[in-house]
């Protein structure tokens, strides 16, 4: 089989997660270049070109050139949550694929106008969910599916960290629904997506509680946020997200035959650890960092050069943006919400 030609990216938006950990996996990554960074600084656009082998350096407003570099066949959407729609029309309407950061955008509506942009231009879109590609969570994946843990009964899950306003990349995280900030989408988008892909199930309905002990630095967001998923067959998930407790991630799963915890489950740059047991039969097993970034972009860039619809696609993102907002208004009105998901 041919060696098929690396798909060139432009990234756009440089905040921290591309600095650490975008830019530097198109290094570890086979089937995708670097071609072009977008920013609304650019000295430090030019900067990071450098340092990365970009060749090319744009503004927003200079968009319209970056989409017409021939280089430039994808676009990673790297901005905050409120801008990720029309980002992701403008590259589609431009011709060029779209991998767009979790999540989607902030509405159910914005997320079908992404892929009624993206099918009536016929390019791809992909959700930047890193965990499809994390061996750790592929395992646990595995043995769920094994039926070794026999029938599911419930699941843990939680993300954390501390978030104080120093700066505008962590600003944007404390100023509400129209920045697309908050606890729920920035963090528990994690738990709903990897729970909703481990068991291959939808969740019925949700319920969820939101509290604030910090009402000087959290008084457009929650500070925290819990919430529950009642999944088809009595598996109940509980969940929490919070921008107040300390940085950590879990995610445990208890079955009639055994229970495997996963930890840290959501970090990109920590050793994991995959543990449990099964019957009287215990078990760990300890996971080296990996480049899941890189993993992510040679998925894409697969599915773009192979033609074929890419894993977790615009779909799969809409569908969690719809179960976020059944939980966000359970915690407005105090009362379980049913989940409908859009086709």
């Amino acid at each position: 089989m041919p060696t098929l030609k690396p798909v060139g990216f432009a990234v756009l938006g440089l905040g921290r997660f591309a600095q650490c950990a975008i830019l530097p996996a198109f290094r570890d990554s086979h089937k995708a270049k670097l071609v072009a960074v977008v920013s609304g600084d650019k000295p430090k656009a030019t900067r990071l070109a450098m340092k990365f082998g970009a060749s090319g350096t744009y503004s927003y407003e200079e968009l319209p050139a970056c989409f017409r570099n021939p280089q430039v066949e994808a676009v990673y959407i790297a901005t905050n949550n409120s801008s990720h729609a029309r980002h992701a029309i403008e590259v589609a309407n431009a011709g060029r694929h779209v991998l767009c950061e979790k999540p989607m955008a902030n509405s159910v509506d914005e997320c079908s106008q992404m892929l009624k942009a993206c099918r009536a231009s016929g390019v791809r879109l992909m959700i930047a969910y890193r965990k499809y590609f994390d061996p750790a969570s592929r395992e646990l994946r595995r043995l769920i599916s094994s039926g070794k843990l026999g029938r599911l009964k419930y699941i843990h899950s939680a993300f954390s960290i501390v978030c104080r306003p120093r700066g505008k990349a962590r600003a944007w995280r404390l100023d509400g629904k129209p920045e697309g900030g908050g606890p729920l989408p920035d963090l528990g988008v994690y738990c709903v997506n990897t729970v909703r892909w481990l068991l291959g199930k939808e969740p019925l309905e949700a319920s969820a509680y939101r509290w604030t002990t910090d009402p000087e630095t959290f008084s457009k967001v929650e500070e925290n946020i819990a919430f529950r998923l009642n999944f088809p067959g009595g598996v109940v998930m509980q969940a929490t997200a919070s921008f107040g407790a300390a940085h950590s991630s879990f995610l445990q799963i208890h079955g009639e035959k055994g229970w495997a915890a996963w930890n840290p489950a959501y970090e990109w740059n920590e050793e994991r650890c995959l543990f449990g047991k099964v019957g009287n039969q215990c078990f760990e097993k300890k996971f080296k960092v990996t480049d899941e970034v890189a993993r992510e972009l040679d998925a894409f860039a697969y599915s773009i050069r192979r033609q074929c619809e890419p894993e977790p696609s615009g779909v799969q993102g809409l569908r969690d943006v719809a179960i976020l907002t059944a939980i966000d208004q359970s915690a407005r009105d105090g009362r379980v919400v049913p989940i409908s998901l859009p086709e």
